[in-house]
Protein backbone atom coordinates (compact mmCIF):
# COMPACT_ATOMS: atom_id res chain seq x y z
CA UNK A 1 0.00 0.00 0.00
CA UNK A 2 1.29 3.78 -1.12
CA UNK A 3 -0.01 6.89 0.21
CA UNK A 4 0.09 10.33 -0.49
CA UNK A 5 -1.17 13.78 0.92
CA UNK A 6 -3.81 16.28 -0.17
CA UNK A 7 -3.99 19.72 1.76
CA UNK A 8 -6.98 22.24 1.50
CA UNK A 9 -6.45 25.79 1.71
CA UNK A 10 -5.23 28.92 0.06
CA UNK A 11 -3.62 28.67 -3.26
CA UNK A 12 -1.93 32.48 -3.09
CA UNK A 13 1.43 32.68 -4.08
CA UNK A 14 1.76 36.45 -3.20
CA UNK A 15 0.99 35.42 0.74
CA UNK A 16 3.60 32.36 0.51
CA UNK A 17 0.81 29.40 0.06
CA UNK A 18 0.47 26.90 -2.15
CA UNK A 19 -2.72 24.70 -1.45
CA UNK A 20 -4.05 22.98 -3.98
CA UNK A 21 -5.94 20.08 -3.16
CA UNK A 22 -6.80 18.65 -6.59
CA UNK A 23 -2.85 17.31 -6.05
CA UNK A 24 -1.52 14.18 -4.07
CA UNK A 25 2.12 14.64 -2.28
CA UNK A 26 4.86 13.19 -0.89
CA UNK A 27 5.01 13.13 3.16
CA UNK A 28 8.29 14.84 4.16
CA UNK A 29 8.71 12.16 6.57
CA UNK A 30 8.59 9.44 4.03
CA UNK A 31 11.04 6.44 4.49
CA UNK A 32 10.82 5.41 0.84
CA UNK A 33 9.45 7.19 -2.44
CA UNK A 34 7.93 5.29 -5.13
CA UNK A 35 8.11 6.61 -8.98
CA UNK A 36 10.12 5.58 -11.89
CA UNK A 37 11.76 2.25 -11.22
CA UNK A 38 14.43 2.43 -13.69
CA UNK A 39 17.44 5.29 -13.44
CA UNK A 40 17.41 7.58 -16.57
CA UNK A 41 14.50 5.99 -18.00
CA UNK A 42 11.10 7.80 -18.67
CA UNK A 43 8.08 7.63 -17.02
CA UNK A 44 4.64 6.57 -18.73
CA UNK A 45 3.85 8.81 -21.47
CA UNK A 46 7.26 9.89 -21.48
CA UNK A 47 6.83 11.63 -18.51
CA UNK A 48 9.96 13.00 -16.56
CA UNK A 49 7.90 13.98 -13.53
CA UNK A 50 5.36 10.65 -13.45
CA UNK A 51 3.02 10.32 -9.94
CA UNK A 52 5.56 9.82 -6.78
CA UNK A 53 3.67 7.92 -3.96
CA UNK A 54 5.37 7.05 -0.29
CA UNK A 55 5.60 3.49 1.25
CA UNK A 56 3.72 2.61 4.49
CA UNK A 57 5.91 1.34 6.99
CA UNK A 58 5.11 -2.12 8.23
CA UNK A 59 6.11 -4.01 12.01
CA UNK A 60 7.38 -6.76 8.97
CA UNK A 61 10.19 -4.21 8.53
CA UNK A 62 12.95 -5.83 10.09
CA UNK A 63 16.70 -5.34 9.21
CA UNK A 64 19.72 -7.65 10.78
CA UNK A 65 22.55 -5.35 11.58
CA UNK A 66 24.46 -8.53 13.38
CA UNK A 67 25.35 -6.86 15.99
CA UNK A 68 26.24 -3.49 14.25
CA UNK A 69 27.35 0.12 15.09
CA UNK A 70 28.87 3.11 14.61
CA UNK A 71 32.85 2.78 14.57
CA UNK A 72 32.95 6.32 16.57
CA UNK A 73 36.91 6.84 14.93
CA UNK A 74 38.70 10.10 15.66
CA UNK A 75 38.23 12.51 13.04
CA UNK A 76 41.70 12.67 12.89
CA UNK A 77 42.52 8.97 11.78
CA UNK A 78 39.79 9.17 9.11
CA UNK A 79 41.21 8.24 5.42
CA UNK A 80 38.09 9.64 3.26
CA UNK A 81 36.96 8.30 0.12
CA UNK A 82 34.41 10.51 -1.66
CA UNK A 83 32.27 8.45 -3.84
CA UNK A 84 28.89 8.78 -6.12
CA UNK A 85 27.10 5.74 -5.63
CA UNK A 86 26.23 4.91 -9.45
CA UNK A 87 29.66 6.22 -11.06
CA UNK A 88 31.42 3.76 -8.94
CA UNK A 89 30.67 1.55 -10.59
CA UNK A 90 28.64 1.88 -13.44
CA UNK A 91 31.00 1.01 -15.95
CA UNK A 92 31.87 -2.08 -17.45
CA UNK A 93 35.49 -1.39 -16.23
CA UNK A 94 34.56 -2.19 -12.93
CA UNK A 95 33.21 -5.94 -13.48
CA UNK A 96 30.48 -5.55 -10.98
CA UNK A 97 27.58 -7.79 -10.66
CA UNK A 98 25.50 -4.69 -10.17
CA UNK A 99 26.52 -2.14 -11.76
CA UNK A 100 25.79 1.50 -10.43
CA UNK A 101 24.10 0.36 -7.06
CA UNK A 102 24.68 -0.27 -3.14
CA UNK A 103 25.18 -3.55 -3.71
CA UNK A 104 28.25 -2.45 -6.57
CA UNK A 105 29.53 -0.53 -3.77
CA UNK A 106 29.85 -3.28 -1.25
CA UNK A 107 31.27 -5.74 -3.73
CA UNK A 108 34.36 -3.33 -4.14
CA UNK A 109 34.79 -2.30 0.01
CA UNK A 110 37.75 -5.29 0.02
CA UNK A 111 39.51 -3.17 -2.79
CA UNK A 112 39.12 0.18 -0.54
CA UNK A 113 40.01 -1.75 2.45
CA UNK A 114 43.55 -2.96 1.02
CA UNK A 115 44.07 1.01 -0.59
CA UNK A 116 43.89 1.70 3.67
CA UNK A 117 40.44 3.74 3.50
CA UNK A 118 38.36 3.40 5.94
CA UNK A 119 35.74 6.33 5.92
CA UNK A 120 33.74 6.71 2.53
CA UNK A 121 31.31 9.49 1.60
CA UNK A 122 28.32 9.18 -0.62
CA UNK A 123 27.56 11.60 -2.38
CA UNK A 124 23.76 12.34 -2.76
CA UNK A 125 21.44 9.08 -1.91
CA UNK A 126 18.38 11.46 -1.03
CA UNK A 127 15.58 10.14 -2.92
CA UNK A 128 16.15 12.87 -6.13
CA UNK A 129 15.16 12.70 -9.91
CA UNK A 130 17.35 12.39 -12.17
CA UNK A 131 15.63 13.18 -15.15
CA UNK A 132 14.72 17.13 -13.40
CA UNK A 133 16.04 19.16 -16.89
CA UNK A 134 16.24 16.07 -18.91
CA UNK A 135 16.80 17.59 -22.30
CA UNK A 136 18.51 16.42 -25.97
CA UNK A 137 22.38 17.11 -25.61
CA UNK A 138 23.17 17.66 -29.58
CA UNK A 139 26.68 17.37 -29.26
CA UNK A 140 26.83 13.82 -28.18
CA UNK A 141 23.52 12.63 -29.42
CA UNK A 142 22.11 11.81 -26.19
CA UNK A 143 20.13 13.19 -22.94
CA UNK A 144 21.23 15.28 -20.29
CA UNK A 145 20.29 13.93 -16.71
CA UNK A 146 21.02 15.05 -13.12
CA UNK A 147 23.81 12.78 -12.77
CA UNK A 148 25.22 14.43 -9.17
CA UNK A 149 21.75 14.22 -7.29
CA UNK A 150 21.99 17.45 -5.46
CA UNK A 151 17.95 18.27 -5.33
CA UNK A 152 16.53 16.61 -3.01
CA UNK A 153 12.75 15.16 -3.37
CA UNK A 154 12.55 13.82 -0.11
CA UNK A 155 15.27 13.42 3.08
CA UNK A 156 14.36 10.17 4.42
CA UNK A 157 14.33 8.75 1.25
CA UNK A 158 17.58 6.55 0.02
CA UNK A 159 17.17 6.71 -3.69
CA UNK A 160 15.63 3.79 -5.08
CA UNK A 161 17.28 3.78 -8.93
CA UNK A 162 20.73 3.13 -6.58
CA UNK A 163 19.09 0.20 -5.15
CA UNK A 164 19.32 -3.22 -6.93
CA UNK A 165 16.25 -4.17 -5.87
CA UNK A 166 14.68 -0.80 -7.40
CA UNK A 167 11.07 0.10 -6.39
CA UNK A 168 10.36 -3.71 -5.28
CA UNK A 169 8.42 -4.28 -2.05
CA UNK A 170 7.37 -1.00 -1.98
CA UNK A 171 10.85 0.44 -1.72
CA UNK A 172 11.58 -1.35 1.85
CA UNK A 173 14.28 -3.75 -0.19
CA UNK A 174 16.01 -0.27 -1.58
CA UNK A 175 15.89 0.63 2.44
CA UNK A 176 17.20 -2.52 3.40
CA UNK A 177 19.98 -2.46 0.67
CA UNK A 178 21.53 0.98 1.85
CA UNK A 179 21.68 -0.62 5.32
CA UNK A 180 23.53 -3.72 3.93
CA UNK A 181 26.25 -0.99 2.37
CA UNK A 182 26.50 0.17 6.01
CA UNK A 183 26.59 -2.66 7.71
CA UNK A 184 29.33 -4.51 4.97
CA UNK A 185 31.42 -1.26 5.41
CA UNK A 186 31.49 -1.41 8.85
CA UNK A 187 32.42 -5.00 9.05
CA UNK A 188 35.55 -4.00 7.23
CA UNK A 189 36.36 -1.24 9.26
CA UNK A 190 35.01 1.63 6.83
CA UNK A 191 32.75 4.54 8.29
CA UNK A 192 30.27 6.01 6.04
CA UNK A 193 28.99 9.49 5.55
CA UNK A 194 26.66 11.26 3.67
CA UNK A 195 26.31 14.35 1.87
CA UNK A 196 23.71 15.71 2.41
CA UNK A 197 21.67 19.07 0.79
CA UNK A 198 19.25 21.35 3.46
CA UNK A 199 19.81 23.85 1.82
CA UNK A 200 17.43 23.92 -0.60
CA UNK A 201 15.12 21.34 -2.80
CA UNK A 202 13.98 20.10 -6.36
CA UNK A 203 10.57 22.02 -6.05
CA UNK A 204 12.22 25.18 -7.45
CA UNK A 205 11.35 29.21 -7.19
CA UNK A 206 7.10 30.14 -7.75
CA UNK A 207 7.79 28.47 -11.31
CA UNK A 208 8.89 25.29 -10.01
CA UNK A 209 7.01 22.29 -9.29
CA UNK A 210 5.09 21.01 -6.01
CA UNK A 211 6.02 17.81 -5.03
CA UNK A 212 6.10 18.20 -1.20
CA UNK A 213 6.84 20.65 1.08
CA UNK A 214 5.66 23.44 -1.11
CA UNK A 215 2.53 21.56 -1.00
CA UNK A 216 2.11 21.23 2.92
CA UNK A 217 3.24 24.34 4.09
CA UNK A 218 5.07 26.82 1.77
CA UNK A 219 5.77 29.66 4.15
CA UNK A 220 7.19 27.03 6.67
CA UNK A 221 9.41 25.42 4.67
CA UNK A 222 11.05 28.11 2.06
CA UNK A 223 12.57 31.32 3.11
CA UNK A 224 10.12 34.00 1.46
CA UNK A 225 10.29 37.56 1.07
CA UNK A 226 7.59 39.67 2.37
CA UNK A 227 5.16 39.32 -1.24
CA UNK A 228 5.88 35.76 -1.41
CA UNK A 229 9.16 35.69 -3.32
CA UNK A 230 11.48 32.73 -2.98
CA UNK A 231 15.34 33.74 -1.43
CA UNK A 232 17.74 31.91 -3.41
CA UNK A 233 20.65 31.80 -1.36
CA UNK A 234 21.29 28.26 -2.79
CA UNK A 235 21.83 29.44 -6.71
CA UNK A 236 18.92 26.71 -7.01
CA UNK A 237 15.70 28.92 -7.06
CA UNK A 238 14.87 28.40 -3.63
CA UNK A 239 15.95 27.99 0.12
CA UNK A 240 15.09 26.01 2.91
CA UNK A 241 13.90 27.61 6.02
CA UNK A 242 16.55 25.89 8.03
CA UNK A 243 16.16 27.83 11.35
CA UNK A 244 12.31 27.81 11.97
CA UNK A 245 11.21 25.51 14.23
CA UNK A 246 9.16 24.07 12.88
CA UNK A 247 11.88 22.99 9.62
CA UNK A 248 15.20 23.04 11.81
CA UNK A 249 13.44 20.16 14.18
CA UNK A 250 12.65 18.45 11.03
CA UNK A 251 16.02 18.53 10.07
CA UNK A 252 16.90 16.91 13.50
CA UNK A 253 14.69 14.03 13.23
CA UNK A 254 15.86 13.30 9.68
CA UNK A 255 19.38 13.03 11.10
CA UNK A 256 18.91 11.30 13.95
CA UNK A 257 17.06 8.79 11.75
CA UNK A 258 19.75 8.09 8.87
CA UNK A 259 21.98 7.33 12.46
CA UNK A 260 19.93 5.59 14.15
CA UNK A 261 17.75 3.57 11.32
CA UNK A 262 20.08 3.65 9.12
CA UNK A 263 23.81 3.64 11.29
CA UNK A 264 25.56 6.12 8.93
CA UNK A 265 28.50 7.54 11.07
CA UNK A 266 28.03 11.19 10.45
CA UNK A 267 27.18 13.98 7.57
CA UNK A 268 28.84 16.14 5.02
CA UNK A 269 26.60 19.34 4.65
CA UNK A 270 26.10 21.09 1.18
CA UNK A 271 26.30 24.90 1.45
CA UNK A 272 26.19 24.74 5.04
CA UNK A 273 26.11 28.52 5.37
CA UNK A 274 22.57 28.44 4.66
CA UNK A 275 22.26 26.62 7.92
CA UNK A 276 23.19 29.66 9.81
CA UNK A 277 20.81 32.49 8.37
CA UNK A 278 17.99 33.39 9.84
CA UNK A 279 14.46 32.44 8.48
CA UNK A 280 11.16 33.52 7.12
CA UNK A 281 9.30 34.77 10.02
CA UNK A 282 12.37 35.84 12.08
CA UNK A 283 11.63 37.29 15.88
CA UNK A 284 12.44 36.37 19.09
CA UNK A 285 9.46 35.11 19.75
CA UNK A 286 8.89 32.38 17.07
CA UNK A 287 12.06 31.38 17.59
CA UNK A 288 12.54 31.56 21.13
CA UNK A 289 9.64 31.35 22.77
CA UNK A 290 9.78 34.72 24.16
CA UNK A 291 10.57 38.47 22.67
CA UNK A 292 13.99 40.28 22.74
CA UNK A 293 13.99 43.77 23.16
CA UNK A 294 15.39 45.27 20.16
CA UNK A 295 15.61 41.81 18.01
CA UNK A 296 15.45 43.48 14.27
CA UNK A 297 17.04 40.85 11.96
CA UNK A 298 15.68 40.39 8.56
CA UNK A 299 15.55 37.59 6.46
CA UNK A 300 18.64 35.67 5.73
CA UNK A 301 21.07 37.44 8.21
CA UNK A 302 23.72 35.33 9.39
CA UNK A 303 23.73 34.28 13.10
CA UNK A 304 26.35 34.00 14.93
CA UNK A 305 24.72 31.05 17.21
CA UNK A 306 22.06 29.65 14.64
CA UNK A 307 19.39 27.81 16.52
CA UNK A 308 19.55 24.51 14.27
CA UNK A 309 23.11 24.40 14.70
CA UNK A 310 23.35 24.82 18.06
CA UNK A 311 20.94 21.99 18.32
CA UNK A 312 22.49 19.44 16.62
CA UNK A 313 25.78 20.28 18.33
CA UNK A 314 24.30 19.54 21.84
CA UNK A 315 21.93 17.08 20.70
CA UNK A 316 22.93 13.41 22.68
CA UNK A 317 22.99 11.67 18.94
CA UNK A 318 24.14 13.93 16.44
CA UNK A 319 27.02 15.50 18.62
CA UNK A 320 29.24 11.83 18.51
CA UNK A 321 29.25 11.41 14.99
CA UNK A 322 31.07 13.61 12.56
CA UNK A 323 29.53 16.80 11.22
CA UNK A 324 31.21 18.45 8.25
CA UNK A 325 30.37 22.00 6.84
CA UNK A 326 30.70 23.40 3.02
CA UNK A 327 31.48 26.60 4.73
CA UNK A 328 30.08 28.82 2.06
CA UNK A 329 26.82 28.98 -0.09
CA UNK A 330 25.99 30.96 -3.30
CA UNK A 331 24.58 34.53 -1.42
CA UNK A 332 28.00 35.52 -1.15
CA UNK A 333 28.44 33.98 2.68
CA UNK A 334 32.12 32.60 3.12
CA UNK A 335 32.55 31.27 6.66
CA UNK A 336 35.94 28.86 6.24
CA UNK A 337 37.69 29.24 9.61
CA UNK A 338 34.71 31.09 11.21
CA UNK A 339 31.78 28.47 11.14
CA UNK A 340 29.95 28.34 14.35
CA UNK A 341 31.34 25.14 15.82
CA UNK A 342 30.69 24.37 19.46
CA UNK A 343 34.27 22.63 19.09
CA UNK A 344 32.73 19.79 16.97
CA UNK A 345 31.98 20.95 13.57
CA UNK A 346 34.78 20.60 10.88
CA UNK A 347 35.05 22.58 7.24
CA UNK A 348 35.84 21.64 4.14
CA UNK A 349 38.74 24.26 3.82
CA UNK A 350 38.39 26.11 0.72
CA UNK A 351 41.27 28.54 1.01
CA UNK A 352 44.15 25.55 1.58
CA UNK A 353 42.70 24.71 -2.24
CA UNK A 354 42.85 27.86 -3.31
CA UNK A 355 46.39 28.69 -2.07
CA UNK A 356 47.91 25.01 -2.54
CA UNK A 357 46.61 25.76 -6.26
CA UNK A 358 48.01 29.08 -6.80
CA UNK A 359 51.48 28.10 -5.04
CA UNK A 360 51.97 24.66 -7.35
CA UNK A 361 51.11 26.47 -10.09
CA UNK A 362 53.85 29.02 -9.47
CA UNK A 363 52.02 32.28 -8.85
CA UNK A 364 53.96 34.68 -6.49
CA UNK A 365 53.77 36.00 -3.04
CA UNK A 366 51.93 33.00 -1.61
CA UNK A 367 54.76 31.42 -0.23
CA UNK A 368 53.70 32.83 3.55
CA UNK A 369 50.16 31.23 3.20
CA UNK A 370 51.24 28.15 1.60
CA UNK A 371 53.53 27.66 5.02
CA UNK A 372 50.66 28.32 7.10
CA UNK A 373 48.71 25.76 4.71
CA UNK A 374 51.40 23.23 5.47
CA UNK A 375 51.08 23.70 9.17
CA UNK A 376 47.16 23.27 8.94
CA UNK A 377 46.08 26.49 8.87
CA UNK A 378 46.45 27.64 12.37
CA UNK A 379 45.76 31.42 10.78
CA UNK A 380 41.68 29.83 10.76
CA UNK A 381 41.66 27.69 13.13
CA UNK A 382 43.80 28.49 16.42
CA UNK A 383 42.38 30.84 17.44
CA UNK A 384 38.66 29.05 17.46
CA UNK A 385 40.32 26.42 19.85
CA UNK A 386 39.75 24.19 16.69
CA UNK A 387 42.33 20.93 15.91
CA UNK A 388 44.13 20.36 12.67
CA UNK A 389 41.94 17.86 11.83
CA UNK A 390 38.66 20.17 11.89
CA UNK A 391 40.10 21.43 8.44
CA UNK A 392 39.15 19.01 5.86
CA UNK A 393 42.13 19.84 3.22
CA UNK A 394 41.52 19.32 -0.52
CA UNK A 395 42.90 20.47 -3.71
CA UNK A 396 39.70 19.10 -6.01
CA UNK A 397 36.39 17.81 -5.38
CA UNK A 398 33.54 16.58 -7.27
CA UNK A 399 33.10 20.37 -8.27
CA UNK A 400 35.05 22.02 -10.46
CA UNK A 401 38.29 20.86 -12.44
CA UNK A 402 40.13 17.57 -11.68
CA UNK A 403 43.38 16.55 -10.95
CA UNK A 404 44.11 16.20 -14.50
CA UNK A 405 42.43 18.68 -15.63
CA UNK A 406 44.23 21.47 -13.35
CA UNK A 407 47.62 20.99 -15.14
CA UNK A 408 45.75 20.47 -18.23
CA UNK A 409 43.84 23.64 -18.81
CA UNK A 410 43.55 27.12 -18.38
CA UNK A 411 40.33 27.89 -19.28
CA UNK A 412 37.46 25.22 -19.00
CA UNK A 413 36.44 23.25 -21.92
CA UNK A 414 32.25 22.10 -20.86
CA UNK A 415 31.42 21.35 -24.48
CA UNK A 416 30.40 17.62 -24.46
CA UNK A 417 27.90 18.05 -22.27
CA UNK A 418 25.87 20.49 -24.54
CA UNK A 419 25.65 23.44 -21.87
CA UNK A 420 27.89 25.37 -23.93
CA UNK A 421 30.54 25.93 -21.38
CA UNK A 422 28.82 28.07 -19.09
CA UNK A 423 28.53 25.62 -16.10
CA UNK A 424 31.37 24.97 -13.93
CA UNK A 425 33.88 26.88 -12.13
CA UNK A 426 35.04 29.69 -14.05
CA UNK A 427 38.11 30.48 -11.61
CA UNK A 428 40.32 27.40 -11.00
CA UNK A 429 43.78 28.48 -10.67
CA UNK A 430 44.81 26.26 -12.91
CA UNK A 431 48.26 25.46 -15.51
CA UNK A 432 48.35 24.03 -18.70
CA UNK A 433 51.50 23.41 -17.92
CA UNK A 434 52.86 25.11 -21.22
CA UNK A 435 50.40 23.58 -23.78
CA UNK A 436 46.40 23.90 -23.63
CA UNK A 437 44.50 20.22 -23.64
CA UNK A 438 45.37 17.10 -24.18
CA UNK A 439 46.89 16.89 -27.03
CA UNK A 440 50.68 18.08 -25.36
CA UNK A 441 54.16 17.35 -26.29
CA UNK A 442 56.20 14.61 -24.22
CA UNK A 443 57.73 17.44 -21.78
CA UNK A 444 54.54 19.05 -20.68
CA UNK A 445 53.05 15.88 -20.17
CA UNK A 446 56.30 14.79 -18.00
CA UNK A 447 55.47 18.08 -15.97
CA UNK A 448 51.85 17.86 -15.40
CA UNK A 449 52.74 14.18 -13.77
CA UNK A 450 55.40 16.05 -12.00
CA UNK A 451 52.63 18.76 -11.04
CA UNK A 452 50.25 16.23 -9.90
CA UNK A 453 52.77 14.63 -7.58
CA UNK A 454 53.53 17.93 -6.34
CA UNK A 455 49.71 18.24 -5.36
CA UNK A 456 50.04 14.91 -3.79
CA UNK A 457 53.00 15.47 -1.67
CA UNK A 458 51.65 18.66 -0.16
CA UNK A 459 48.85 16.83 0.73
CA UNK A 460 50.39 14.33 2.65
CA UNK A 461 52.49 16.50 4.70
CA UNK A 462 50.24 18.98 5.83
CA UNK A 463 50.30 19.32 9.23
CA UNK A 464 50.00 21.64 12.78
CA UNK A 465 52.22 21.15 15.77
CA UNK A 466 50.88 20.48 18.89
CA UNK A 467 53.09 18.25 21.26
CA UNK A 468 53.31 16.60 18.18
CA UNK A 469 52.82 16.88 14.20
CA UNK A 470 49.57 15.79 12.90
CA UNK A 471 48.60 15.44 9.25
CA UNK A 472 44.87 15.90 8.66
CA UNK A 473 44.96 16.08 4.75
CA UNK A 474 42.12 15.27 2.53
CA UNK A 475 43.01 14.53 -1.39
CA UNK A 476 39.71 14.92 -3.49
CA UNK A 477 40.02 14.30 -7.38
CA UNK A 478 36.42 14.26 -9.36
CA UNK A 479 34.94 11.25 -6.65
CA UNK A 480 37.80 10.72 -4.64
CA UNK A 481 38.61 11.42 -1.38
CA UNK A 482 41.42 11.16 1.39
CA UNK A 483 41.86 12.99 4.89
CA UNK A 484 44.79 11.37 5.45
CA UNK A 485 45.37 10.37 9.21
CA UNK A 486 47.35 11.93 12.32
CA UNK A 487 51.03 11.17 11.92
CA UNK A 488 53.14 11.09 14.75
CA UNK A 489 56.91 12.60 13.53
CA UNK A 490 60.26 13.30 15.40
Amino acid sequence: MLYGFKFDGSFSPEEGHYYDPSQIVLDPYAKAVISKEDFGVLGPDDNCWPQMACMIPTSDDKFDWEGDSVLKYPQRDLIIYEMHVRGFTQHESSRAEFPGTYLGVVEKLDHLKELGINCIELMPCHEFNELEYYSYNSVLGDYKVNFWGYSTVNYFSPMTRYSSAGTRNCGRDAINEFKLLVREAHKRGIEVLMDVVFNHTAEGNEKGLTLSFKGVDNSVYYMLAPKGEFYNYSGCGNTFNCNHPVVRQFILDCLRYWVTEMHVDGFRFDLASIMTRSSSLWDAANVFGSPIKGDLLTTGTPLSSPPLIEMMSNDPILRHVKLIAEAWDAGGLYQVGTYPHWHIWSEWNGKYRDIVRQFIKGTDGFSGTFAECLCGSPDLYQEGGRKPWNSINFVCAHDGFTLADLVTYNEKHNLANGEDNNDGENHNNSWNCGQEGELASISVKKLRKRQMRNFFLCLMVSQVRFKFYSCSCIYKSFSLVVSHSETYFV
